[in-house]
């Protein structure tokens, strides 16, 4: 399947209430056992992309290794590919548009993308700031591509406690038209648990929303019902791999 194919296959497997599984990858082999389980599409973690090379998350990972590491799942897996861009590795937006430019040139189709400032605690981007970065990779991106998917994240909840939650959501949403406008694909909300609080923001930003599944989030289902449109699994599989394998390593050893 061609990239182009691949990119609108991708945005077509964007529908709220029935909403598309990223079991999210690190690696080639671990994109290879996920679409042979059945992924319809393949979606990385950051967090997990750098743990499994010896890094910390954050954009620690070198930039060219990350490029190795997305150009080997494009090259093992024939379904869409998704990136975790975290902040695409720079501040200015044609900065930040010629880094995804580089993905694209590998055979991504899609990118997560994210409004806080890397390595500055908890700051986020002014939402005219992460407007103009989303429009320059946008406006770059469709020269080439124009179903690449920019999965804007906003990192409001992943950075306050579950109490504060509901006192954010009208920031959420007014960041997820304003990404809209910006041309954004998907609105990405991550740490947002509160079933209410999810219905509240899949039924006022009209951009397919993405919910991150962790303890205390609901289930597929009842997430499809909220109107959610793609669930994605964070670092979760890594970690879950990796106490695996820690536990049969400890039995050889015992």
């Amino acid at each position: 399947m061609s990239q182009t194919a691949k990119a609108s296959q991708f945005a077509s497997l964007h529908v709220p209430g029935n909403p598309l599984v990223i079991y999210n990858a690190w690696d080639a082999g671990s994109a290879i056992a996920i679409a042979a389980a059945g992924a319809k599409a393949i979606g990385t973690g950051s967090w997990s992309v750098a743990a499994a090379q010896g890094y910390q998350d954050g954009q620690a990972l070198p930039l060219a290794l990350l490029e190795q590491v997305a150009g080997r799942i494009v090259a093992s897996v024939d379904l869409p590919v998704s990136i975790d861009f975290e902040g695409a590795y720079a501040e200015a937006p044609q900065e930040a548009a010629a880094n995804v430019m580089r993905l694209i040139a590998l055979g991504v189709v899609g990118i997560n993308f994210e409004d806080q400032v890397v390595d500055r605690g908890d700051a986020v981007y002014p939402i005219t700031d992460q407007q103009a970065r989303i429009d320059a990779i946008r406006t770059a991106a469709s020269t080439v591509l124009p179903d690449f998917f920019i999965n804007a994240r906003t990192d409001l909840f992943l950075q306050a406690p579950a109490d504060r939650h509901a006192g954010l959501v009208g920031e959420a949403i007014e960041r997820g038209k304003a990404y809209k406008a910006a041309g954004a694909s998907g609105f990405f909300v991550p740490g947002l648990a509160d079933p209410g609080l999810i219905g509240t923001v899949c039924r006022e930003v009209a951009l397919p929303v993405n919910v991150m599944k962790s303890s205390g989030v609901p289930g597929h289902s009842e997430l499809g019902a909220l109107g959610v449109a793609r669930i994605s699994y964070g670092p979760g599989p890594y970690r879950k791999a990796m106490t695996e394998l820690t536990r049969q390593a400890a039995d050889v050893f015992a």
